[in-house]
């Protein structure tokens, strides 16, 4: 069962820096290329910002080319949500953790085998739990 994680606006101010805010809290995004986690390739756990549930894998991420972190799938597909998002003109699927509802990307067709998806995230929306800090 999903014990959801919900905080005042204010609460999530007081928490995140200005950009965490601005992207995981109001939707936003970073601009390419300049996330900490785009080039990253440690070992460990990727979980939210807001809530530090973990997401995503190290191992399921790859170099799209994009400018923001990669990945195929998330640890398991109850831990986000996936709603339309038409915002900006466009269509969309916007990828958000389903325990505190932060923004963390969205998610295309366009990933590689086997799945074919590519959750594109932004790192600001994403702390790394590297696996040699846990050791």
């Amino acid at each position: 069962m999903i014990q959801k994680v919900i905080k005042t606006d204010e609460q999530w101010r007081q928490l995140l820096t200005p950009e965490q805010y601005r992207v995981a809290r109001g939707k936003g995004t970073e601009r390419a290329f300049s996330g900490e986690y785009c080039e990253a390739h440690d070992p460990g756990l990727y979980a939210c910002v807001c809530c530090g549930t973990e997401l995503f894998e190290s191992t399921t991420k790859f170099e799209s080319g994009t400018g923001w972190p990669s990945f195929t799938e998330p640890i398991e597909q109850e831990r986000v949500r996936l709603e339309k998002d038409y915002s900006y003109g466009m269509s969309r699927v916007e990828v958000l953790c389903n325990i505190c509802d932060a923004h963390l990307g969205h998610v295309f067709n366009d990933g590689p085998p086997p799945g074919g998806l590519r959750y594109c995230l932004n790192s600001v929306s994403l702390v790394l739990k590297r696996a040699a800090d846990a050791e």
